[in-house]
């Protein structure tokens, strides 16, 4: 039986300063988290941007439409309690990241992964003083302590919110290094998703494309792109 989204139960939608921050309210009563916690966010353009999501909702409430309802649901109720799994599964990243497993055949490919990777991995170092071993293929390659070390401690200094995004920006990406780079502002989303295609965009030129392929990249633009706003909004008042 196909879960129905539940009907709009609301009618007006607003934000409201609060001691602990900022809240969205439905028909004035506070929002709660899915978890029925405290929906505690910490920045008015956060709210708003939130509170238009559910405003934009018509018949139905569909939450996988609302992007940055759900980041900060992940934040408020899993990265809290759950953050130094979540640190550590991300840092886990690191050992097969993509950026890190290089073509040999065909040489073009291999050119294409080099232009658009080795920038990324260079201002890795540059940012962070770290770097990661490539490897030709498949063949797993064992990433230096010291900088899986280095990484789990960029990663666990982001609070709550900017942890969620950014958990979003690597687990799509498959990479730490494209996900820190769009989460630092060094290459944006749109740049961020395409190089993590980088490679089935290259077979998609040699064998043609589809349905399900662009489905399923559309939709990781998509998260990226709401990841990379929501990191913004973090940031304004």
């Amino acid at each position: 039986m196909q879960n129905v989204a539940p009907k709009r139960f609301y009618r007006v939608v607003a934000t409201a300063k609060n001691a602990g921050g900022w809240n969205v309210t439905l028909d004035g009563k506070a929002l709660r988290s899915p978890a029925k916690k405290d929906f505690q966010l910490p920045t008015a353009a956060l709210a708003a941007a939130i509170a238009a999501e559910w405003d934009a909702q018509t018949e139905q409430v569909r939450p996988l439409a609302m992007p940055l309802m759900q980041l900060a649901s992940t934040a408020i109720d899993r990265v809290g309690t759950d953050r130094a799994r979540i640190v550590a599964e991300l840092v886990g990243y690191a050992g097969t990241d993509l950026v890190c497993y290089r073509a040999t055949e065909p040489p073009s490919l291999a050119e294409r992964e080099a232009q658009a990777w080795d920038p990324l991995l260079a201002w890795l170092r540059r940012r962070y003083d770290v770097s990661l071993a490539t490897t030709n293929g498949i063949v797993a390659v064992a990433q230096p302590p010291a900088t899986m070390e280095a990484l789990s401690k960029v990663i666990a200094g982001y609070d709550d919110f900017a942890l969620a995004a950014i958990a979003t920006l690597i687990q799509t990406a498959g990479s730490v290094v494209i996900g820190l780079a769009v989460a630092e502002g060094e290459i944006t989303a749109e740049l961020g998703t395409h190089a993590a295609q980088l490679d089935e965009l290259y077979q998609t030129e040699r064998w043609g494309e589809d349905k399900e392929a662009v489905e399923r990249r559309v939709a990781q633009l998509a998260e990226m792109v709401a990841a990379r706003r929501f990191l913004d909004l973090l940031t304004q008042e």
